[in-house]
This record gives structure tokens, sequence and C-alpha cells, in this order.
């Protein structure tokens, strides 16, 4: 174990592990991956559940207490409950969550609460089923309320992302407030962000915080900020019946300085930013038999060294200038942020 937190060079501490289990995704949100196509990882690439597990192991040793399984959507890996099983009983690990889009949810929700998943969260960014097909290209709509369903059931308080569009969800605010008091889940808006990628994404588009708050006063009156944890990525709301939600201002109000967050792709990249412009290989030490002492002297070495910052800097270029060209993404699909677990 480290003497003390292992700490970046803008004193951030090595804390919260979203681990990617893979890239694929049986959804197509326009805002994350509008391609018909892509240029998957490679099959023998991807990491066992084995490899997974070891390298946990070292995160954990550095100081990682809270991991999120993510995707591409993560529902989509053949087992994915065994690997929770493996991770829930790791001592150390304060939290083990999962992110999903919900479709696949109502069919393994049991297996996971089982495996010892402890929280989850849904994305959801319209209520309306015509909307549903626009923004997805799929009629799922009513397999993501069953997988709600399921995991209030099982899991009690969960949480729902809604990444709100100008033009395209924004006057749903509302009734998804009242949507999450019927299925006891805390829902947190986020800012649209530019991921980079395929996407064509502009400022125009961004309903930023304030005017996401505007839009709720209208309706709830006087809206009460909460007292914000220092790591968390959500700035949270009271309305006067009690009724908590969030807001993830990442685009207008970067979250940077704070940010403990890394990232483990399904291939054993490990990116210390979204925004990072390549990252570390582990898969490649791992299978060639590099110890775990040497694997944790490589992690350690490179958050020793990380002054990332990227939505800030983001935020510093205003509206987006150029696009990465698609032939460009197919020659490295770890340009796209779904591949890191966005």
């Amino acid at each position: 174990m480290p003497p003390g937190p292992l700490l970046d060079t803008l004193a951030r501490p090595l804390g919260n592990l979203r681990l990617s289990v893979t890239d694929r995704c049986n959804l197509r949100c326009g805002y994350c991956m509008p391609e018909d196509d892509y240029t998957w990882l490679p099959r023998e690439d991807v990491l066992h559940f084995e490899e997974i597990s070891a390298l946990v192991d070292i995160f954990i040793a550095l100081g990682v207490d809270r991991l999120r399984l993510t995707g591409g959507e993560p529902l989509v890996r053949r087992d994915l409950p065994a690997l929770v099983r493996m991770l829930a009983a790791k001592p150390g690990l304060a939290d083990l969550a999962l992110t999903t889009n919900g479709v696949l949810l109502a069919d393994q929700a049991d297996a996971l609460r089982a495996a010892g998943l402890r929280r989850i969260t849904v994305s959801l960014d319209t209520l309306r089923a015509d909307r549903f097909r626009a923004l997805t290209r799929f009629d799922e709509l009513a397999a993501v309320h069953a997988g709600i369903e399921s995991a209030h059931r099982l899991f009690g308080r969960i949480k729902i992302d809604t990444v709100v569009i100008k033009g395209v969800n924004d006057d749903e605010l509302v009734d998804l407030i009242e949507y999450g008091k019927g299925v006891d889940a805390e829902v947190r808006f986020i800012e649209y962000m530019d991921v980079g990628g395929a996407t064509r994404w502009s400022t125009a588009d961004v309903v930023s915080r304030s005017e996401m708050l505007d839009l709720l006063s209208r309706r709830y009156g006087a809206i009460e900020a909460v007292a914000h944890q220092s790591s968390a990525t959500a700035d949270r709301f009271r309305l006067a019946d009690g009724t908590v939600f969030g807001i993830i201002s990442s685009t207008t109000a970067p979250f940077c300085q704070s940010c403990d967050r890394s990232r483990l792709t399904a291939d054993g990249l490990w990116y210390l930013c979204l925004y990072a412009a390549a990252g570390t290989d582990l898969r490649g030490p791992l299978r060639r038999g590099v110890d775990a002492e040497e694997l944790a002297a490589l992690i350690a070495s490179r958050w020793k060294t990380r002054d990332d910052r990227g939505a800030e800097r983001r935020l510093e270029l205003g509206d987006r200038r150029s696009f990465v060209p698609i032939n460009a993404l197919r020659k490295d699909p770890h340009l796209e942020m779904h591949t890191r677990g966005g």
C-alpha cells in the first residue's frame, strides 16, 4: 500500500476508476455513436475477466476505492455478473456501480444484484417514444422502463442520467423529474458535451446549468443548492417538496480541479482524462508477464505526472472548429469516446 494518497500534479488523488467492459452498444445515440458502423476493438485484445480483476487489484492497492462499469453498453458483455462477483468480493472497494442504457437491464438485474453490484445509473434522455426512436434509432423505450422498474425493485434508489440538448429534449426536464419521483430515482441532467469523434456537437446545442435551473424554477419555484461533495460530478439541488436532482455542468463549468477519475478501456488502455489524446497500455505488460509491482509503478508514475484539465481546455476553445475525419476514427477506435467509457 502507498504511504499516503497517490496525488497528481494538481493534488488530485487516484480514487475513482471507470472500467469499460466493451466498446459495443445496442443503441446509436446521436451524441455518442451517430454512425451506423464502427471499427470495433479486436476481440482478442479485449481483457479477460481475470485480467480485469488483476488490474483492479493493483488500482485498489494504489488508492482506488470506487469502481464504475461502463461501455459501450456494459450489459452486452457476456456473463457480466461473473465479473461483478469477482470485483464485489475485493476488500478495499467502497463502491461498485454500473451505468447502462437499461435495454437489457430487466433480464439481468437480479443476477447483478445477487453478484454484489451496489448501485445502478440508467441513461434516459426522453420519455417520448418517437423521440427515443429518433435519438437512439431503436424502439426500446418500453424495455428501458422495464429495466428501471427492475432496478428500483432490487436496488432501491437509483440514478437517471439525461443529456440535455437544446431543441431536442430541453422541454422534458419537468417531466423527467416527475418520472424520477415515481421510480425513486435521482435525475441528473448533463450538459451536452463535445466528446469528439463522429458527433456533430455545437455550443448552440448546449443548455447550460443556469438555463436548466431557470426552466425548472418556473415550474417549481425556489430551488435550493445542496452541499457539494468535493469530487462529485453533479451539483445537487432540492425542490420545495424535498426532491433532489443533479446537474453535471462539465461543458460550461468543468470540475477538472477536483477530478479523481481515470478510465480503463475494454482492451486495457488507461486514460487519465476523457479528453486525453492517448492512453497507457496496461494489457501489453500484463500479458507479457510483468509482475504487479512493476505495473503498479507504471500506473503510479503516470498519475504523479498527470496535469490533465481536458474539459477546461475544451471550454477555452469555444465552438468547435473541426471534426476528426471518419477515416481517422476507423483507423483508431480509441478516438471515439464510447470506447473510453464516456
